[in-house]
């Protein structure tokens, strides 16, 4: 990333490009997004104070909106109401019937206020970024939104500073975990005592492992690698079979999740999508390299997701059967995950 284009060539290369999405249009110019966001200050959009624990209770006032979270492969949308707030010092959740959502407070740097135009009418966002100006959250307005507790919350959140430029932190690429010192028994002496999925993280950083790596050296009765056209099979088995789900899509600042049932499936090109009123899902079937089967030991039974990850070995999205609170998982989700086509041993990636 360049990041060294004055706002007005920014605008002016928006002008030449009126149909381009604001992220590949920045990504041409060689800047990040947030960069290019903020070329607009003044012009339709405010800059912010990313108060976190400010903001986020105040979001429930706008009424019904639409969520979007994304990474390099995957978009996630989800309408509805963000209520049900919980702050945490590392960790925030919101934990609405439809809006449900892990917020690591630490990557929500920059955030903007921004009204795009559309023809006769406007469109209103809500958009926050790292430090290094990557998308981490995306707030769209919709018909239903309360637009004047929109304009209320942007007045009461507007940054002093209203600038057209900004400076980023530069990428680093994260060192990846060797993992070299684990070995097998290791590995699945701590999955095996796992009574609950969230304690994986842990696992990880206890021993030091990546998630991909650990998934594919734990043995194949907790992991085992299936095709990568399972997506849209688990998908399309899911919706005959009116089977609730959760799909997870993350970023290092926030992960959302929708669970329910799934309907309409739709490939569009290289993408995968789920079209359904209050949630849409958005995958890159081209991005995704390996996808895997995992189960997980709970108090409750065992747990199991379908898990996709690119050619970095970087988790894209993963899905699990709808539990019931207190129950084991559905016996209905278990079957068709082991209807899905197996990768054998011999067609294997390297791990």
């Amino acid at each position: 990333m360049t990041d060294t284009l004055d706002p007005a060539a920014i605008r002016a290369a928006q002008a030449e490009n009126p149909k381009m999405r604001a992220r590949d249009l920045a990504a041409s110019l060689g800047i990040a997004e947030a960069h290019y966001v903020a070329a607009w200050c003044g012009e339709g959009t405010t800059r912010l104070k990313a108060d976190f624990n400010l903001i986020f209770p105040a979001l429930e006032t706008l009424g019904e909106v639409m969520a979007l979270t994304r990474n390099e492969s995957a978009v996630h949308e989800k309408t509805g109401v963000y209520d049900k707030f919980h702050p945490g010092k590392h960790a925030a959740m919101m934990l609405g019937d439809a809006i449900d959502m892990r917020m690591f407070s630490k990557h929500w740097i920059h955030a903007f206020a921004v009204e795009t135009r559309d023809g006769d009418s406007v469109r209103h966002s809500l958009q926050f970024f790292d430090a290094h100006g990557e998308a981490v959250h995306k707030i769209h307005s919709r018909a239903a939104t309360n637009l004047n507790a929109w304009r209320d919350l942007v007045a009461a959140f507007a940054h002093e500073d209203q600038s057209a430029s900004m400076q980023l932190e530069a990428r680093t690429v994260p060192a990846k975990r060797s993992g070299a010192v684990v070995t097998f028994d290791e590995l699945r002496d701590s999955w095996c005592r796992m009574t609950d999925t969230h304690q994986f993280v842990s696992i990880l950083k206890k021993l030091d492992l990546e998630r991909i790596d650990a998934v594919r050296g734990v043995g194949e009765d907790f992991a085992w690698q299936i095709d990568v056209s399972s997506v849209a099979a688990m998908l399309r088995l899911s919706a005959n079979e009116k089977l609730p789900i959760m799909c997870f899509v993350g970023n290092p600042g926030c992960i959302q999740i929708h669970s329910g049932p799934v309907e309409a499936i739709k490939e569009m090109g290289p993408w995968l999508n789920v079209l359904d009123p209050g949630f849409n899902l958005h995958l890159r079937q081209d991005h995704v390299k390996e996808v895997w089967a995992v189960r997980k030991p709970t108090d409750k039974g065992h747990v199991t997701s379908l898990e996709a990850y690119d050619a970095a070995g970087d988790l894209i999205v993963q899905f699990f059967g709808k539990r019931i609170e207190g129950q084991d998982e559905r016996e209905g989700w278990r079957m068709i995950m082991e209807q899905l086509p197996r990768v054998q041993q011999h067609d294997r990636v390297a791990g």
